[in-house]
């Protein structure tokens, strides 16, 4: 399979259904978004030593391009993509939940930084809410599966949990927000 296919050449690419559409889009934007998200992840995963943490990466990033390819079709049914599953939120859910019972409570909004990890934890919260608001712009001209969205909105509050949760493990302290007057 070659990298290169000259088919986009001319400011054009396909859809998983065949469909041609500008590669200024929506639903490139939106499924680029998120490949841009999974890069951050694969990231993050490569700078944890946790292997639950790592393992939970890995099923994240397959959940992203499951999510990827719902955004890059326009709902031919002839077309099997895989599925997401509400389980998958509630895998997002859960490490959120562990997570809560060790971080401590927040008091104030905390200033992205502190450690590498967590700033990148943080950047990829950023690319996440974007690939959200991404993806909610596609519902505005066609479906898209309720439980993309839901994914992405749950990923994001795992991402910042998780920033805060590295600041927590490497004994540094969070930054709060307290604004100038």
């Amino acid at each position: 399979m070659k990298v290169y296919t000259k088919t986009g050449d001319k400011g054009t690419t396909a859809l998983v259904n065949g469909k041609r559409v500008p590669k200024s889009h929506i639903r490139l934007e939106a499924y680029g978004t998120t490949d841009e998200l999974n890069s951050y992840i694969g990231l993050i995963r490569d700078l944890t030593t946790d292997e639950e943490r790592r393992a939970l990466f890995l099923d994240i990033q397959d959940r992203l391009f499951t999510i990827g390819s719902h955004l890059a079709s326009e709902g031919d049914s002839r077309i099997v993509l895989p599925a997401l599953h509400e389980s998958d939120i509630e895998q997002l859910e859960q490490a959120i939940d562990k997570m809560q019972e060790t971080v401590p409570p927040m008091r104030s909004f905390v200033l992205p930084g502190g450690h590498q990890t967590s700033s990148y934890c943080h950047i990829a919260r950023c690319v996440c809410r974007r690939a959200e608001r991404n993806a909610i712009r596609v519902t505005e001209e066609s479906e898209v599966p309720e439980l993309v969205i839901k994914y992405l909105n749950r990923l994001s509050d795992y991402l910042f949990v998780l920033a805060r949760m590295v600041i927590y493990e490497q004994k540094l302290e969070e930054i709060p927000w307290v604004p100038k007057k």
